[in-house]
């Protein structure tokens, strides 16, 4: 393998990858604005996970299996819904849910599908790089090797729809650093 040209993963239908969708002075006014938000533990069915979270406008309950309307999405989020929105040819208010999630030093996210109430997946990341896994959501497919990672850097835009949304299930290993990610949900129509 040519190490001045590492291959590109191949990513699956509906997954985009945009570095430096945000610039410096838009990532610190976002990450001032989160220091002003209550953060709770994320609990997921009794298990308390390694990352604190806040959710605004509509939110899925694991343990009652339900969506519920919550808290108003703060005005601060909306020029970035309305970036990701122009990006995404959709209209802002399709955003259905904005969740803000801290990962302190160690912390991952397991191999899962969004919830199902949702349908495209718009995530970015704040104050540092992760590795984002990919691999396909059906066992038989599941072969050795088969797992996709890619750098996600900080202040970049990754998408999931249609095929990456349904098809394949997503991971995040160990991070080094603090990191925050900022999830932009739609519903299923």
């Amino acid at each position: 393998m040519n190490t001045l040209f590492p291959l590109k993963p191949i990513l699956p239908d509906g997954f985009v990858y945009l570095p430096d969708f945000i610039d410096e002075t838009e990532e610190a006014s976002l990450l001032k604005e989160i220091e002003g938000i209550a953060l709770h533990v994320f609990n997921f069915k009794g298990f308390e996970a390694k990352r604190k979270v806040a959710s605004f406008g509509y939110d899925w309950n694991f343990d009652q299996q339900q969506l519920k309307k919550g808290k108003d999405i703060p005005p601060a989020f909306l020029p970035l819904i309305k970036k990701a929105a122009t990006h995404l040819s959709i209209n802002e208010a399709d955003f259905a849910e904005l969740l803000i999630t801290e990962y302190p030093i160690g912390s991952v996210i397991n191999w899962h599908r969004d919830a199902p109430p949702f349908d495209t997946i718009a995530g970015i990341s704040l104050c540092s790089d992760c590795i984002f896994r990919l691999r396909p959501y059906d066992k038989k497919r599941q072969v050795r090797n088969a797992v996709i990672s890619l750098p996600v850097q900080r202040r970049s835009l990754y998408i999931m729809r249609a095929e990456a949304r349904q098809d394949w299930e997503h991971s995040t290993k160990p991070v080094t650093a603090k990191r925050y990610s900022i999830t932009l949900r739609t519903l299923r129509r």
